[in-house]
């Protein structure tokens, strides 16, 4: 059974995502509508994260929202309702090996594709948050902010943060050095002092702009060519 979540903060009580985006595909003769969303992105080490979440038509389950407007005792919780709520939930990675073999942007599609897969059933249409369809091969709505408006999207967005953020705190223990529990792979002082001490872990990704002032590792940072051009490293 599911933890019963705590009581909202006044600051969030009135920001609750909706169905309308979920209910006009529904109308349109949508069975499965799935919302995703990713975390990682910007990490130094670690894998990014993508979910995927069918909510149920009928069934509702209050005090879901943004992952970034919960903290994480309040996220922990809601991924456990939301996992016991929803029809349908996948969680999949791109390794952090992926995301400097392929470029972040081929790495996120590869998640996309790997969670939709797993979800076991016939998707007739995806919502992502932002302006960027890495998704291709299925209808794409795109919403910026779409973690504050779609009640798939948020719950996409906690199951993600928190699969994540359990995987950083399991890598803690083998690299407690860099902090991984409090920043989970993300730049921050104790960070860039551990890495500045240490060099890079078996965890860190390669490719990005803290390996410049690691030379001395003799491990030089991997730039893709078009993705320098674009920013995206």
């Amino acid at each position: 059974m599911a933890t019963t979540a705590p009581k909202l903060r006044k600051s969030i009580r009135g920001k609750a995502p909706g169905l309308r985006l979920e209910r006009a595909l529904w109308d349109d003769g949508c069975t499965h509508v799935a919302g995703i969303d990713e975390v990682g992105r910007g990490s130094w080490a670690g894998p990014l994260t993508l979910a995927a979440v069918v909510v149920p038509r009928e069934k509702r389950l209050t005090k879901v929202r943004d992952s970034k407007m919960l903290t994480e005792s309040e996220r922990e919780v809601m991924h456990d309702r939301i996992v016991d709520w929803a029809d349908h939930v996948a969680v999949a990675h791109a390794t952090q090996e992926e995301c400097d073999e392929l470029g972040m942007s081929a790495a996120q599609k590869l998640a996309a594709q790997r969670a939709l897969a797993d979800l076991g059933v016939p998707v007739d249409h995806v919502l992502v948050d932002g302006n960027w369809d890495f998704i291709e091969t299925h209808p794409t709505t795109k919403i910026v902010k779409g973690d504050a408006i779609s009640l798939s999207i948020a719950a996409a967005s906690i199951v993600a943060k928190v699969t994540r953020d359990r995987i950083m705190r399991e890598w803690d223990r083998d690299h407690p050095a860099y902090g991984f529990v409090g920043n989970k792979g993300y730049p921050c002082p104790r960070h860039k002092a551990a890495l500045a001490a240490y060099g890079p872990s078996a965890v860190h990704r390669r490719r990005w702009a803290f390996m410049d002032d690691l030379r001395w590792t003799a491990l030089p940072r991997i730039i893709d060519e078009d993705e320098a051009q674009l920013g995206l490293f």
